[in-house]
């Protein structure tokens, strides 16, 4: 895969270099379609029904303890791009997409605590008050965004920081997150809130992510072949978890298909 970000030209850390190296991402996306004939025009609908991305080592346990920094030291998914666009065609008439998510606060709890107290009139006067104010602020780690570009659909799931709110994928944690012990990316695989699955992997499936994308055909391409290009870019993010280092980055795989779809 393509480095794409980094906190240091080269790494250092031969323990953290081959935990990084010997694991591979095993991705499968699956869409679905539905063909419905109206009195002037076809409606073609697209979702999706299944997005799984894994990240597996291709060592054992063993050798992966004894020289990589550990099971929970490497890189998760932070983004998913996907484009769907109908090619060499000139039956396309509008295309139109659903509301994308708006990555909501989940979150936001505020607590306040008085405390006070007098002491009998016989020893001394006194009086103590004390004040304290927690503010919690959780945010949705994925949003998913749909757009429009010419005749094509772009289907996006961007990874957040619950910290600050920025995109993971383009951006880097800050020195302070680094030392904080509860920070969300280095309890990422097991605290309650976590972003992935407990095997580092992200799954999005059609209850949650299924909005559709339609396209409205002219009737006459009924009984026809259309030709559809589907490209992706899927963005792998290394930040530390167990291990102590400084080091970060960001990886891009690219891919791209063909499908034929017959408009019966």
């Amino acid at each position: 895969m393509e480095a794409e970000t980094s906190t240091c030209s080269s790494l250092s850390d031969e323990s953290l270099r081959f935990s990084l190296n010997f694991h591979q991402l095993e991705g499968v996306i699956q869409l679905n379609h539905r063909v419905i004939v109206r009195e002037k025009w076809i409606e073609v609908m697209v979702n999706t029904d299944n997005i799984r991305c894994d990240v597996v080592r291709l060592v054992n346990e063993s050798l992966m303890a004894e020289r990589g920094a550990g099971r929970s030291d490497k890189h998760f998914p932070s983004r998913i791009s996907l484009q769907l666009t109908p090619t060499l065609q000139s039956n396309v008439l509008s295309i139109s997409v659903n509301k994308s998510s708006d990555n909501p606060l989940r979150e936001i709890g505020t607590e306040k605590t008085i405390e006070a107290g007098f002491d009998p009139p016989n020893t001394y006067i006194g009086l103590k008050v004390s004040a304290e104010e927690t503010v919690v602020t959780t945010m949705k780690p994925w949003k998913f965004e749909q757009s429009v570009n010419g005749d094509g659909a772009n289907l996006n799931w961007f990874l957040h920081d619950s910290g600050n709110g920025r995109e993971v994928f383009s951006s880097k944690p800050s020195v302070f997150s680094l030392i904080q012990p509860k920070a969300w990316f280095k309890n990422r695989y097991s605290s309650v809130n976590r972003p992935f699955t407990k095997q580092g992997g992200v799954i999005f499936a059609g209850d949650e992510y299924g909005e559709s994308v339609c396209w409205k055909v002219d009737k006459r391409a009924i009984g026809k072949t259309m030709e559809w290009e589907l490209k992706g870019r899927l963005w792998l993010t290394y930040w530390p978890n167990k291990h102590i280092t400084p080091y970060a980055e960001t990886r891009r795989l690219e891919f791209r298909e063909v499908l034929h779809l017959n408009l019966a």
